[in-house]
């Protein structure tokens, strides 16, 4: 409901500033100049005289003011007040904006940058500093195109805000469409969802991670592939505004076989690859055969028994090799 009401009232807006005309039914008020209060603007110095006198010796007819019905704040035509001040005028017509007060701040701000005296690039980025704590979950390049500064400068605002800003789960962009702050933890929320709910649409898993169908969808292919769901990219960079936890140290070793294949056989990510349950089988396999060694070895012939233990021998070292690669991937991977 807050971006429909800004939307609805900076569309009203026309190129000169001025509120929605006059065929329409009651879209101007005519108010008494001293029912009004200053804005709320970005602006460090409120009022440049020079430009309210030019107004109102122009002889042209003022256009409406944008006022915030609850506060009677001026939104948008400071200057156009004074100018009628200066004429002498009793009265000004306004149109209503009936939104939060912070949705009249992020109007102000877009009106000011479509048109009338320049923000400076003090007053714009101090007006997206603003906008980032009461909109946290607008995108960058939305905020962007209402402060009228680059993407990467609203990016680096957020950052530089750290803990003090608060970080949603997902944001706003431009086109209205949530899409999540962290890329990993969507990706990671869909690998489980998948993992416990298989046959489930790629709307629903992505209705719930918080991502888009086509995310899902190439997840489920990674993970089909036994690839990682996150693309290494993704977690090479991680996202900034939003830092997932530290990665906590390894506790496996030590522990039994059993108690390490039952904690592998509880990751979705392994039950969701054919490789990964292949591994999960061939591990619980090792576990039978340790409970059973004894029967094992008495169930060997003496004349095969040779036979077997080669067998068993190349089979640790293959074992061996899968350790092997497997501790280097964990090394890269903890480096990364």
């Amino acid at each position: 409901m807050r971006k429909l009401n800004v939307v609805n009232a900076a569309n009203a807006l026309s190129t000169t500033g001025a509120a929605p005309t006059a065929d329409t039914p009651d879209a101007v008020a005519e108010v008494p100049v001293g029912a009004l209060h200053s804005a709320d603007s970005p602006r460090t110095v409120r009022i440049d005289e020079g430009h309210a006198q030019a107004l109102a010796q122009s002889g042209q007819p003022l256009p409406p003011l944008l006022v915030h019905r609850a506060t009677m704040r001026i939104i948008d035509g400071t200057h156009r007040l004074r100018a009628a001040e200066l004429r002498g005028l009793q009265t000004v017509g306004v149109t209503y904006f009936d939104g939060s007060a912070e949705d009249a701040f992020v109007l102000s701000v877009e009106a000011n940058i479509r048109h009338g005296l320049p923000l400076t690039h003090a007053e714009r980025t101090a007006a997206a500093l603003r906008i980032l704590r009461s909109h946290p979950d607008w995108s960058d390049r939305g905020i962007a195109r209402r402060t009228g500064l680059a993407p990467k400068t609203v990016a680096a605002l957020r950052r530089r805000e750290g803990p003090a800003a608060p970080v949603p789960q997902a944001r706003v962009g431009q086109d209205g469409r949530l899409r999540p702050s962290d890329p990993v933890r969507g990706r990671e929320a869909a690998a489980r969802l998948l993992a416990g709910r298989p046959t489930a649409s790629l709307r629903q898993i992505a209705r719930e991670a918080g991502i888009a169908p086509s995310t899902v969808r190439d997840v489920r292919r990674r993970i089909g592939e036994g690839a990682d769901p996150v693309p290494a990219t993704q977690r090479r960079s991680g996202n900034l505004s939003a830092p997932g936890p530290a990665t906590a140290p390894d506790q496996s070793r030590g522990q039994a076989l059993p108690s390490l294949v039952g904690s592998l056989c509880k990751d979705p990510l392994l039950r969701l690859s054919e490789a990964g349950r292949l591994l999960l089988r061939m591990l619980d396999l090792q576990v039978s055969g340790l409970r059973q060694r004894e029967r094992i070895v008495a169930a060997v012939p003496p004349y095969r028994a040779e036979t077997a233990a080669a067998a068993a021998a190349q089979v640790a070292r293959n074992w061996q090799e899968l350790s092997e690669e497997l501790g280097r991937r964990a090394s890269v991977e903890t480096s990364a």
